[in-house]
This record gives structure tokens, sequence and C-alpha cells, in this order.
């Protein structure tokens, strides 16, 4: 870290100080009977203690607010299959030429995806491949051409002639796609469990996990405590997730996410005077970002884009600029929009939170327990310190589960 200037230092950010030894019978592989039957570990000024679930009401102050993620994850693995008969998965990942998940997914008769891609060896790129879909007693012939590369991804364009969307397609043909550690094909109750009971705007191809032990019951609970609830959208990638696997940092490339925040969520966000607690580490990465695209805005830096752009490291830069506080950003930020007309900011964020890192709109996170060498992981070192040692442990030792489908933690930023 540069200490003269509190700013983090990535290349001094070793991947392996964020290692554990994670057991497979650690690993949860299915969910919960019920949603919120679920763990809960609390970590609050350095302390751990055991709870459920459907308790965290009790831990979250009143008239503060809880802010979740309202994506929804899109059957994103599709199978294809060659004139020869062999089969080839498609994993798709976000629309091509830098367009929203919601305007490629309601696209009509073509529909361009960057996509991972199993079995590419045996693909060529001017072989057409196909999938029949059923569709309202139809049968839709769906054929999937390789058009290109773009570093670790391909690029595939999608045709079709029935006047059905590309939603549509994949909502019959496409399967949810479920965490590579789980080695077993998504079943009806994955379907319906991979998936936030809040779940609205179709995006991404893994879930914000930590809303997924929020039930009906919990939310009233919530409610009922007054503390005000709110939705953001952040569509997650497969990036989001990918495992760090240089030495440093500095060396891993954050995968760019679109964001979708509401003017009025912006706006409380800036009359808050309460705790603001973020469901989820998507969540928190996007309020985070709010805070820097409003700085961004203070120094005139978004240049007309269309959509606003936060990179990867950009807040480093900027907080060398000097310390702006929350409401001047978010000011700064409501007044961009107002300028523009805008009732809804579009964006993108490629933020790495690493230790170290000043939180300037979060005091509360809810999450799950985060694969070894993660970019997750980072983000619980920047909010708890080296604890997050001992917290993995007490939840490792006391049969905790992990990963997706496993139990939750509620921490609240070190001061």
């Amino acid at each position: 870290m540069n200490y003269e200037q509190n700013i983090p230092d990535p290349a001094l950010i070793k991947a392996s100080d964020f290692d554990y030894l994670l057991p497979d019978e650690r690993i949860a592989y299915a969910p919960m009977p019920v949603r919120h039957g679920s763990r809960l570990l609390l970590w609050q000024n350095e302390e751990i203690h055991d709870h459920q679930f459907i308790q965290i009401h009790q831990f979250i102050p009143e008239n503060s607010m809880l802010v979740f993620n309202n994506t929804k994850v899109i059957a994103a693995r599709m199978f294809f299959k060659k004139k020869t008969g062999g089969q080839i998965e498609l994993f798709l990942l976000e629309p091509a030429n830098g367009i929203l998940p919601s305007i490629g997914l309601q696209q009509f008769g073509e529909s361009s995806w960057h996509c991972m891609i199993g079995g590419v060896k045996k693909w060529k790129k001017d072989e057409p491949i196909y999938a029949l879909v059923e569709f309202q007693g139809k049968k839709i012939e769906v054929s999937a051409n390789l058009t290109g590369k773009e570093g670790h991804y391909f690029n595939v364009r999608f045709t079709w002639e029935e006047k059905v969307s590309f939603s549509e397609i994949i909502e019959h043909a496409g399967k949810i796609p479920l965490p590579p550690y789980i080695k077993r094909d998504a079943s009806e109750d994955d379907a319906n469990r991979y998936q936030t009971i809040y779940a609205k705007h179709e995006g991404s191809v893994a879930a914000p996990t930590a809303g997924l032990h929020f039930s009906e019951e919990v939310l009233k609970k919530i409610a009922e405590k007054n503390i005000s609830i709110h939705h953001l959208t952040l569509h997650v990638g497969a990036g989001t997730f990918k495992p760090v696997t240089a030495e440093t940092i500095a060396e891993h490339e954050m995968h760019e996410e679109f964001i979708e925040v509401e003017f009025d969520l912006i706006e409380k966000l800036f009359m808050n005077n309460g705790i603001t607690t973020a469901v989820g580490t998507t969540s928190l990465r996007t309020i985070e970002s709010l805070y820097w695209l409003g700085v961004k805005c203070i120094f005139d830096m978004h240049h007309e884009n269309s959509i606003l752009q936060l990179k990867q490291w950009e807040d480093l830069r900027l907080q060398a600029k000097g310390n702006i506080s929350k409401k001047d950003a978010l000011a700064a930020l409501m007044n961009y929009m107002y300028k523009h007309g805008l009732n809804r900011l579009v964006g993108t964020t490629g933020i790495c939170i690493t230790p170290g890192y000043q939180f300037k709109m979060a005091e509360a996170l809810v999450t799950n327990f985060h694969q070894p060498q993660s970019t997750l992981l980072l983000i619980i070192g920047a909010i708890t310190g080296d604890e997050w040692k001992k917290i993995y442990g007490h939840a490792l030792q006391n049969e905790y589960r992990f990963l997706s489908y496993g139990d939750s933690s509620l921490l609240f930023m070190k001061k």
C-alpha cells in the first residue's frame, strides 16, 4: 500500500496470500430445502457470532438501507450439433459489440454474443452448427457461426427465421449455468433456486448468490423493522468468479460488467445518513462504482460517452486527486444525469476492490464464503483485514457450507 496517500498498490498484493484449504465436504453442491434455512456468520466489532439466516433482520440497524442486485440468470448453456452429429457446447457470456444484455436478448432473427466454447477445436470457422428449439408447438432451427475471437472469448452469430426473441430461444433451448465445480446437469429445482426471488432483469451468467437466502418471510421481517429495500442491476459475468492465477493482483484482468441504477436510488443513497448494507459483492461493487463515477463527473472525465465507464484500477488514480466526500460525488453524478436527461444510469465497471481500499458507500456486506485466491475473497480482505483468515477458519471448523449454495455471512466494515 502507498501509505503516504493511503492508496493500495496491487503490485504488492500476492494472490497466494489469499489461499486456504477448502475441503470438498465443506462445499455446498445443492441448496438447502428452504431458502432461509442456511446459517449466518456475523462479524462485527472484530467478533464472530453464529446465527441462523432467518435472524438477519435482528443485526441490521433500523432506518438503514439494504441494496440488492435484481439481475436474472439466463439459461446460458446451449448445445449445438454439427452436420456430422458432433456436439458443441456454447456458454453465452454477453452480447458482442458492447450492447446491453437486455438489448441483445430482445433481438429478433439474429444476435451475436461472446461465448466460451466446449470442443471448439472441432468447429471450423465457416461451418454452421445447429440446434432445434421447440416453441409454441413449432420447431425452430437456430444456426450458430463462429465469427472471430477476442482475447479468451469467441464471437458467435446466432440466426433463426421465426419472429421470436433471442431471450425466448435460450429460455427453451438453454440450461441454467451452474458453477463449474458442480459437476451435474441443472435440475428443475436449480432453475428456481439458482435465482433470487426478486430477479427481474435478464443478463447474468451466474447468480448474485448472497441474495439466494432471502425468502418472502425474511424480506417481511426486514420491512417491519423499517429497513428500506432497494434494487440495482449488475449483470454478473463469468469473469467475476475467475480465480486469480497471476502472482500479484496487479496482473489480474477484471472483466467489465454492465450496471444499471435508477436516479431514485442514487438520490436515496445521497440522502441516507444511516447504515448502507450491500447484499452481495456485486451490489457492493456497483454502489462503490457510483462514487467513483461521480468523482469522474467532478473532474469532467466522462467525455460525453453514451454509457459511463469505470476501468480497472481507475479508482486508484482518482483517489490520488484528493478525498471527495460521498455527497459531493453523488451530487455530481445526479447533476450529470439531470443535464443529460437520464432517469437511469447505464454503465460498466471493472472495479477491483483489494485490501487497503477505503469504502465510500457501504458499511456492511451480506455475502457467502468464497473460493481461495478469488477477487471476491480480496473484497473480504478489504473489509476485515487479516481477520478474514480467522473468520474463514472459524467457518471451516464449525462446518459452514461454502460457495454459491453455501451459508451466509454479515460483515461490518472494519473501522
